[in-house]
């Protein structure tokens, strides 16, 4: 019987397997649909769908360059311990080579491009079946920079935080130290205009509540926001945070001092603002035995 294309598209919404392993299962079983998900199912491919609901939570951020052309990345496991696993890296490396060449902007543009399983799609899906947990693209971006420009990629903590600045008329030694710098101090933006007016409005009328909690009168309260802001900013921008080579001076005037200024930095931490596993070990064995 033939294994038309309609067959196969069937087969994966169902399975969730991979197009070349959905075509293969239909081929094995004379395109009889029930017989290909056993088959599936038999070689372990079809399990991927059950892990859907399970969280990944961990996994690697990881920054390809070529060039003008840049990308960072992240990808998530259920395990460190598979985030240490070579075909889970191999994996990440194929996901951003083919991003890198592509200049692809959204996460489904991404997962529909070409690789040798069928499409990055495919790639993540049979990963999970073969390594046994689910995997998660979670998100990406692809920069381009200008000739006068230069990239400071930084990976941090094997692959747990990855930060990518640009820095325009400095040198790559300045970009990368910028990048270490949002490596270890979490800014949330880089300059004080980037931060959205519900976010400032919302520090400006807790810092005048405290003010005014400490006995001052609303007009002096107004004023003491006026200088407390401005640490808010040290805090949460990267340009005016103070330098960790140097803290008598902000990162933007030590960019400054060195001929440039910082264009646009991205910052991946594993894993932040999701869910985590919280696994007890000694509740699991004791599951374990109880149901024996």
């Amino acid at each position: 019987m033939e294994v038309t294309a309609s067959m196969v598209k069937e087969l994966r919404e169902v399975s969730g397997a991979g197009m070349m392993d959905c075509k293969k299962a239909l081929s094995e079983t004379n395109g009889n649909m029930d017989e290909a998900i056993n088959y599936l199912r038999e070689k372990g491919i079809a399990k991927s769908v059950k892990k859907e609901s399970r969280i990944a939570a961990e996994g690697l951020a990881n920054i390809y360059v070529d060039g003008n052309k840049a990308v960072i990345l992240e990808v998530n496991s259920e395990t460190d311990f598979v985030s240490k696993n070579e075909e889970f890296k191999q994996m990440i490396e194929t996901i951003g080579q083919a991003i890198l060449k592509s200049g692809v902007k959204t996460l489904e543009e991404a997962n529909n491009l070409p690789c040798e399983d069928g499409t990055i799609k495919d790639l993540i899906v049979n990963k999970v079946a073969k390594i046994g947990e689910k995997l998660s693209f979670r998100r990406f971006e692809y920069v381009e920079k200008a000739t006068d420009e230069v990239f400071g990629p930084y990976i941090h903590l094997g692959g747990k935080i990855a930060v990518l600045t640009v820095v325009k008329g400095a040198n790559e030694a300045v970009a990368k130290d910028v990048a270490m710098q949002a490596a270890a101090m979490k800014p949330l933006y880089v300059f004080p205009a980037e931060v959205p007016a519900d976010v400032l409005d919302n520090e400006k009328n807790i810092l005048k509540e405290q003010a005014m909690n400490e006995g001052k009168p609303a007009d002096i309260a107004e004023k003491m926001v006026e200088g407390r802001i401005k640490k808010f900013y040290k805090e949460i921008c990267l340009a005016e945070q103070a330098f960790i080579k140097d803290g008598d001076i902000s990162v933007g005037t030590y960019v400054k001092n060195n001929g440039g200024e910082i264009v646009k930095m991205i910052r991946y931490e594993v894993g932040e603002g999701m869910e985590k596993r919280n696994d007890n070990f000694a509740e699991e064995v004791m599951s374990q035995v109880k149901g024996n």
